[in-house]
């Protein structure tokens, strides 16, 4: 008999400035080895769709750990609240999200089970982070799922208020696949093809996924904006470009 379990839980890293973060983490129990993924959540928080993607990835056989960004700015909070208080300053400054994303992949490393690959995931703002972990964190694989502002700037307003990465792109150092609706505004299409154009001056290597009829957050099952057929689709993919670079 196949011994299938997971071990899911609420933990404190330490992150950037050595700070103590909230993080949720999934593994599986079986002996391993085991590569790890940094869960990077969308702007509207750690909230119950984080966690169940860090479950899942457990579940993929990866130890998986989705670091709580906004713990600073409301610690205990419900993930509205949190997010509330995040978007009214802006987001989370890179130079700290670094530091977090540091420390989980620091933690996913210290694992008993590991076999020392990391990847990133991150979904709407946090797709942007997923390119920036690439940047600046020892990952061997990225993904970026509609991660607004790699290219280009917010509008007056916005609530995320953060520079381009556009000139960064030459210090990516890990694999990235990217995966974006066609009915998008933020990235839009021409700033998907935009960073595109980036990573190929660059010599990089990257994978594009686009899918017509689908715009943001097409993998959110619980919000109008889900695309089944764009989220089963951008699933394989995932699973594959990981399973190239990490190992599972």
């Amino acid at each position: 008999m196949r011994y299938d379990a997971t071990l899911a839980e609420t933990i404190g890293i330490r992150g950037h400035g050595d700070d103590l973060i909230e993080a949720y983490t999934a593994r599986p129990m079986s002996p391993g080895p085991h590569p790890g993924m940094i869960v990077i959540h969308h702007m509207p928080g750690y909230d119950r769709e984080s966690k169940e993607i860090t479950r899942r990835f457990a579940t993929m056989g990866y130890s998986a750990i989705c670091p709580n960004l906004y713990t600073r700015e409301a610690p205990d909070a419900e993930p509205d609240d949190a997010a509330a208080t995040a978007r009214a300053q802006g987001g989370v400054p890179d130079e700290r999200f670094v530091g977090d994303a540091q420390g989980a992949a620091r933690w996913l490393r210290s694992l008993p089970t590991a076999t020392g690959k990391v990847g990133a995931i991150g979904y709407c703002s946090g797709g942007r982070q997923a390119v920036l972990t690439g940047i600046a964190v020892d990952v061997q694989a990225t993904v970026d799922c509609y991660g607004a502002f790699v290219v280009g700037t917010p509008p007056e307003g916005f609530p995320l208020q953060v520079s381009p990465l556009a000139d960064r792109i030459p210090e990516l150092g890990a694999p990235l696949l990217g995966l974006f609706g066609n009915d998008d505004s933020y990235p839009s299409p021409e700033q998907v093809d935009e960073l595109e154009k980036l990573l190929q001056e660059n010599g990089k290597t990257y994978e594009f996924h686009r899918y017509d009829g689908a715009g943001h957050a097409f993998f959110s099952v619980d919000r109008p904006s889900y695309r089944p057929e764009a989220a089963v689709d951008g699933w394989q993919r995932v699973s594959a470009f990981l399973a190239r670079h990490l190992g599972s």
